[in-house]
């Protein structure tokens, strides 16, 4: 690849890839070139130094990020749709997250997810402190539950394992619930089980 056919987003795109996989201390100028078939120059020529380079993929991750949009037919239905959006997007690109948070960008990188919550809260007729107080308590279970599953897969394997801890003779007033518990949980189930649980108690009696 000439320096004439590489675009600046083509950089980006590629050294997003090389952070996700492996983590902004893999993101060389060296390395980056050569996945690209091109001359560590042409990269300088097109963005700068390399950090200007992560300055960049954070602006742009700010940017992604805020492209989360609602979809749903109730102001529930969408208050839910974007917190499955924050949690895919930020279970997609923890290291880019972790960059904009070290630049101290976190706020402004959740203000549009924050302004659409807002949006929502109104149209359920919440106002004032209640409003606020529901908006941040989505945010709040959106980060708090990724933090958890990020623990989860990063932690040492466990013994006894998570299938093998219940047995249904250890509560033989409800067998079906030492089944469910030996299997393993799925997150996104989990996930929106509380997030809806949640959002229905919130937006619940708006007068009261």
């Amino acid at each position: 690849m000439t320096r004439g056919a590489l675009t600046r987003e083509e950089i980006l795109d590629a050294a997003a890839g090389l952070v996700r996989q492996h983590g902004p201390g893999a993101l060389t100028m060296r390395k980056l070139a050569a996945g690209l078939g091109t001359a560590v120059t042409s990269i300088y020529w097109h963005v700068g130094n390399r950090e200007q380079l992560l300055d960049a993929l954070v602006e742009r991750t700010v940017r992604e990020m805020g492209a989360v949009r609602p979809a749903g037919r109730t102001p529930a239905d969408r208050i839910v749709s974007v917190a499955r959006g924050l949690r895919r997007e930020l279970r997609a690109r923890p290291h880019l997250i972790a960059m904009v948070h070290e630049r101290g960008l976190t706020e402004r990188m959740f203000l549009p997810a924050q302004q659409a919550l807002v949006h929502e809260v109104h149209a359920a007729g919440l106002r004032g402190a209640r409003a606020a107080d529901t908006v941040r308590a989505v945010q709040f279970q959106i980060v708090g539950f990724v933090l958890v599953e990020r623990n989860r897969e990063r932690s040492p394997a466990q013994y006894p394992a998570e299938g093998e801890v219940w047995d249904p003779a250890a509560v033989p007033g409800d067998p079906a619930l030492s089944r469910a518990l030996s299997r393993p949980a799925d997150p996104e189930r989990i996930f929106l089980l509380s997030v809806r649980a949640l959002v229905s108690a919130l937006l619940a009696d708006p007068g009261r």
